[in-house]
């Protein structure tokens, strides 16, 4: 019989990362409890170029923590890509500057990665910080797809967001872990190539993650620890400018990594739901959202031919039946067509 692995009493191999930008509020409130609850753990802040006074905060009030000052905004993806190049941790806690992290938060997921060599990241159950009883939406109880590539979570379809009663505390794979928090293998990163760099925010994990599967790496979700998140703290969920960044990292994302066989009728399918939105938008008179959909697929074709290089390193191979966290179906006609708000309504997912 294996040996039980061994307990976790230090984390001096992890390295929290906290990227920043104006956000000297959050890094006030937050990061004396990511301190408390390190457990050996570095902790870092990049700032990419803070106007507020982030840096003057960080070197009076927390001069444990170290700070890697950038000259100017390189965005969510190439920030956190320049700053854990300067890194040598062999595991990296990716941590948005608005999370409030709970005690033994850490340890689940470094015992998964330290004991499974396969595990390319992981991510702990995620609550909303004003209201810790419901899942919160960038993450919830670990991310899934759906054959089109729009993600979902445990916990969380669309808009719709379940009370935590225990339901998905179980350690399982997922397609996707949390950019708000989640922990990387150092190795998996680097030859992974980090995050998409044309990306600059918003669906950058769900890229990572899904060209880590491709690349025979798994992804987790460990209920055991548990973070609340503000989530919104840079762009709000209606401003235009995210609603055009996801919908145009959105095409890229599935045409990016899905297999060769299934990509022109997956496509197709995703562009004509895309519009649906679209027009939604227009119906409800949110004029400046429609543009945004229109701009985004707009930018996409501009921009074809970095995306095609992009998928040739990608080396997408692996079918949505093989992909862990996979919905065989649509989760938007799920949702809108069927009336499933909940998780565990669903079924076919790998």
């Amino acid at each position: 019989m294996a040996a039980a692995p061994s307990p976790v009493s230090d984390l001096s191999e992890v390295a929290i990362v906290v990227l920043n930008y104006n956000g000297a509020h959050f890094l006030r409130q937050f990061l004396p409890g990511v301190l408390a609850h390190a457990g050996g753990a570095r902790v870092v802040v990049a700032d990419n170029a803070s106007t507020d006074d982030s840096l003057g905060l960080l070197r009076a009030d927390f001069p444990a923590v170290e700070v890697l000052a950038f000259t100017g905004n390189l965005g969510f993806c190439e920030g956190y890509n320049q700053a854990l190049a300067r890194l040598d941790s062999p595991y990296f806690v990716l941590l948005n500057s608005d999370v409030a992290v709970q005690p033994g938060w850490l340890p689940p997921l470094y015992e998964l990665l330290r004991d499974n060599p396969r595990i390319a990241a992981a991510q702990p159950k995620i609550l909303a910080h004003d209201n810790p009883t419901l899942f919160e939406y960038a993450g919830a109880g670990g991310g899934y797809l759906d054959e089109l590539g729009y993600p979902f979570c445990r916990g969380r379809l669309f808009d719709t967001l379940e009370t935590d009663r225990g339901q998905y505390d179980d350690p399982r794979p997922v397609a996707w872990a949390s950019g708000a928090c989640c922990l990387v293998r150092a190795a998996a990163w680097r030859a992974l190539g980090g995050f998409e760099p044309a990306f600059f925010a918003h669906m950058e994990e769900i890229d990572f993650c899904w060209r880590a599967q491709n690349a025979g790496y798994e992804i987790w979700y460990h209920g055991g620890g548990t973070v609340h998140h503000v989530g919104g703290g840079t762009l709000p969920k209606t401003n235009p400018h995210k609603t055009y960044l996801n919908f145009r990292n959105g095409l890229a994302l599935l045409f990016k990594n899905t297999a060769p066989g299934e990509l022109a009728g997956f496509f197709i399918l995703r562009v004509l739901l895309d519009w649906v939105a679209g027009l939604r938008f227009l119906v409800a008179g949110s004029w400046p959202e429609a543009r945004a959909v229109g701009q985004a697929h707009l930018h996409f074709v501009l921009r074809l031919g970095y995306w095609r290089r992009r998928r040739k390193l990608a080396r997408p191979r692996l079918l949505a039946s093989q992909r862990p966290g996979t919905y065989r179906g649509s989760i938007v006609w799920a949702y809108f067509g069927q009336g499933k708000k909940r998780f565990l309504q669903l079924s076919d997912i790998n």
